[in-house]
């Protein structure tokens, strides 16, 4: 991505924009953690660690329109489409915010869920039960 200026040429790198956005997702509520979108890219990360601070944020510059796809693993109990909500939203808006020009699409990809500890799935079992719900197993 490059911005041209009175003085010069700024150039904003894909992983610029993606360490931006990798620090976003992570603080928000529910997420657990980025996750690689294809097994084969998280071997590929495996052996070579330096590059796991890209891992699960893809960024595509298409004509100065920033494209964001990430791929997240989201606490189970939480209110998946809630969190993910929350994730575009905070995604958008701290890179606009660091880089000041617009985020087209943040998109999404829940690649799965991850229990915190077998303590919170029990304790929202019996919450269900006491409410006349049922609890799902796990598998």
């Amino acid at each position: 991505m490059t911005q041209d200026t009175n003085l010069g040429k700024i150039e904003i790198s894909p992983t610029a924009i993606a360490n931006l956005a990798s620090q976003a997702v992570l603080q928000c509520y529910g997420v657990v953690g980025l996750s690689s979108p294809t097994l084969r890219e998280g071997i590929a990360e495996l052996l070579h660690p330096w590059e796991a601070h890209r891992r699960g944020v893809e960024v595509r510059v298409v004509e100065d329109r920033i494209h964001i796809d990430l791929y997240v693993v989201i606490e189970y109990g939480t209110r998946v489409s809630e969190v993910a909500q929350s994730i575009i939203h905070s995604v958008k808006y701290n890179v606009e915010k660091a880089l000041g020009m617009p985020v087209e699409r943040v998109t999404v990809h829940v690649q799965g869920l991850r229990v915190s500890s077998p303590d919170a799935v029990a304790g929202r079992a019996k919450r269900g039960r006491a409410r006349g719900g049922g609890s799902k197993s796990l598998g």
